[in-house]
């Protein structure tokens, strides 16, 4: 067995429907197995899903493992030569494992490689690659000079703001949301560090790697990634767990972290306060009706074949969406500006007529920071934002 993909789920069904079908398409021609570990969720995943995946090996745990725990699971019970840890909120092009693979062969130390991740809006999330969180480096990015200087070397350590794009680089971390890795490597870093419920446990395998003395490396190959756009990163609960895993790395690794926990706590009760105080001004406002995100801002181009566009004038309907529908395939593919009017334009691409590596393409040479990807398939629209079932 050449290759296993392990994905932990919860609650996003839809999310990982979209993703097992981008992934039947992306292991074409590999020996691969897809293992699925569905923690409690409460929307009926298992039973949505594994009718339409036979294939796929779903795991079901009674309670919420956590990430670490329950890919470790599923690592144990997996088969491959190469272990692909994803996320149930990604697309995966066609053609990326079988290049990543490839790219393994022919570099014997590689131990762990991720990818640009793009975020619905077509721009790369700076969490592609990443440096180890040093007491420095987690000091910079926490009083804001990481964001003020993204290209530093120094300031911009975390995001290895200084490395370009296009081209194979060395990092230092890898994604836990595409982790690509050598199962030889994988042991011998020991998995995944269970102290970490949520977030941090890549930071932790990666710091293993490198200690272990594989490399970790990042590919220009694309991948799309819902989650840096959807997740409220300002939030009171991401600030508190984010912050808080990267103080447990610090303490693990670094004696003098013990000296500076007391400020770094301090700093992670600011940030989680002010997120809190935020958000219940935003809770205000959105009662009062002052709230400027209304869903009627939002507009839809609806790109595909006869069919599937009818289904969509039918949804838009039904939901009250201000839509527009072209006629397009990959290989007449119309010319054409959407309507951002007041809010977010979304491009929804037929995911029955496109390849999902197309999409990808067309999404970061079209979009210019107005718009965001939306995709149907098979009476549902999912968007970074919301699912839409067609009930027609």
């Amino acid at each position: 067995m050449q290759l296993s993909v392990i994905i932990v789920n919860y609650n996003v069904k839809f999310y990982l429907e979209q993703c097992l079908c981008s992934l039947c398409r992306a292991v074409e021609g590999i020996e691969a197995e897809v293992i699925v570990v569905d923690n409690h969720s409460k929307d009926g995943s298992v039973a949505y899903l594994k009718p339409l995946f036979p294939s796929v090996r779903f795991v079901q745990s009674s309670h919420n493992l956590g990430f670490a725990r329950a890919n470790n699971m599923a690592v144990r019970q997996s088969r491959g030569d190469y272990v692909l840890l994803l996320n149930p909120d990604t697309i995966v092009g066609e053609q990326v494992l079988r290049e990543a693979l490839a790219f393994m062969g022919n570099h014997s130390k590689a131990g762990a490689v991720g990818v640009s991740m793009l975020k619905a809006d077509g721009k790369r999330a700076m969490e592609s690659r990443r440096g180890i969180p040093t007491p420095m480096t987690a000091f910079y990015k926490m009083v804001g000079l990481c964001k003020r200087f993204p290209e530093s070397s120094r300031f911009a350590h975390y995001y290895m703001g200084g490395l370009p794009w296009d081209s194979p680089q060395q990092i230092e971390v890898v994604s836990g949301a595409f982790c690509l890795l050598r199962r030889e490597a994988l042991f011998q870093a020991g998995l995944l560090d269970e102290d970490y419920f949520m977030y941090g446990e890549d930071i932790e395998l990666s710091y293993q790697l490198l200690q272990k003395g594989w490399q970790n490396w990042y590919l220009p190959l694309d991948i799309l990634h819902y989650k840096g756009e959807s997740t409220e990163k300002s939030s009171f609960r991401y600030v508190h767990v984010f912050y808080k895993a990267m103080l447990v790395f610090m303490c693990k690794h670094y004696t003098a972290a013990s000296l500076i926990s007391i400020p770094v706590k301090a700093a992670i009760f600011f940030k989680a306060f002010t997120a809190l105080v935020g958000q219940m001004i935003s809770g205000v406002l959105h009662a009062f009706g002052l709230s400027s995100h209304k869903k009627n801002e939002a507009s839809y181009v609806f790109i595909g074949r006869k069919k599937m566009l009818d289904e969509c004038r039918q949804l838009s309907e039904s939901n009250d969406l201000r839509a527009r529908f072209v006629v397009g395939s990959p290989s007449d593919m119309p010319d054409f500006l959407p309507d951002a009017g007041g809010g977010v334009a979304y491009i929804v691409y037929d995911t029955e007529t496109f390849d999902y590596a197309f999409i990808l393409k067309d999404m970061v040479l079209r979009f210019d920071g107005r718009c965001s990807l939306g995709t149907y398939r098979h009476g549902t629209l999912i968007t970074a934002k919301e699912v839409i079932c067609y009930e027609g």
